[in-house]
């Protein structure tokens, strides 16, 4: 079967990461998660999606985008998505004038109108006008919002309203895959839009409860057993969610994601 899509988990941990900076001897604060299990291991949140052309879209560019792109071999984008203006989703926009300079080229950042407000408010720098060598990231803000159909660097899709508690999120869909991090609660026309899934990605924070801003393992499995995709794989993964002891306790067909994991999804 030849893969429609290819999407690479560039990260998959909470805000902080895994390890977070402390710990007695200063090498981190793993919380529950084995330090010895490599998949434990966790960078800000993000993915890249993409097609048999050659097309890449990123979604979100949070403070570990760096090394994330150039463990990826990522020299060119035709597109970012912004989910929502967290620090970790957006605190690495500056490092994407490299990508800027490898193409010669603006780069397209989509995002909801509050988003888009708040990045040029925070980064208003790159989103001037070209000026020739790009010492500086150059963003071209397009307001996208969800409900509807939409055009992403080339890639066609819509884009599913989430709420994340403290802000609304953008989750985003491509043919029979999903991409829905960052999310406590799924409206019922967001979540009607996920049924016919080949491959979902969504955040899992904890398991079972959850925490203020982000769904627990039970819900997420609720969801799962609503939408019934062939695969379910879970990021944004907190310091509770040791890759083994968790894995043990997964239905078929729901499987922990972790920092570099490419998934390729069917047409």
């Amino acid at each position: 079967m030849t893969a429609a899509l290819r999407v690479t988990l560039l990260g998959t941990g909470p805000s902080q990461g895994v390890p977070a900076v402390g710990g007695p001897d200063g090498t981190g604060l793993w919380g529950e998660c084995d330090p010895g299990e490599p998949r434990n291991r966790r960078m800000r949140t993000s993915a890249l999606v993409q097609s048999a052309d050659g097309r890449a879209l990123l979604v979100d560019a949070g403070p570990d985008v760096r090394v994330q792109l150039m463990g990826a071999r990522v020299t060119r984008l035709d597109g970012l998505l912004i989910t929502h203006a967290h620090a970790d989703h957006v605190a690495g926009l500056d490092e994407l004038r490299a990508v800027n300079r490898s193409m010669g080229a603006v780069l397209p950042l989509y995002a909801s109108a509050a988003t888009l407000e708040e990045l040029r408010a925070r980064f208003g720098y790159a989103f001037l006008a070209p000026t020739g060598f790009f010492y500086r990231p150059v963003l071209d803000g397009q307001v996208v919002a969800p409900g509807r159909s939409v055009t992403l660097g080339g890639f066609h899709g819509e884009l599913l309203d989430m709420d994340h508690g403290s802000m609304r999120s953008l989750g985003l869909r491509i043919g029979r895959f999903a991409y829905t991090t960052d999310v406590i609660r799924m409206p019922p026309d967001s979540l009607a839009r996920l049924h016919g899934l080949d491959t979902w990605v969504v955040s899992c924070m904890q398991p079972g409860d959850q925490n203020p801003v982000h769904a627990g393992l039970d819900q997420v499995l609720a969801w799962q057993r609503e939408i019934r995709p062939r695969r379910t794989v879970l990021t944004h993964l907190g310091d509770r969610m040791d890759y083994a002891r968790i894995s043990a306790r997964l239905p078929e067909g729901v499987e922990l994601g972790f920092d570099g994991l490419t998934l390729e999804v069917p047409g």
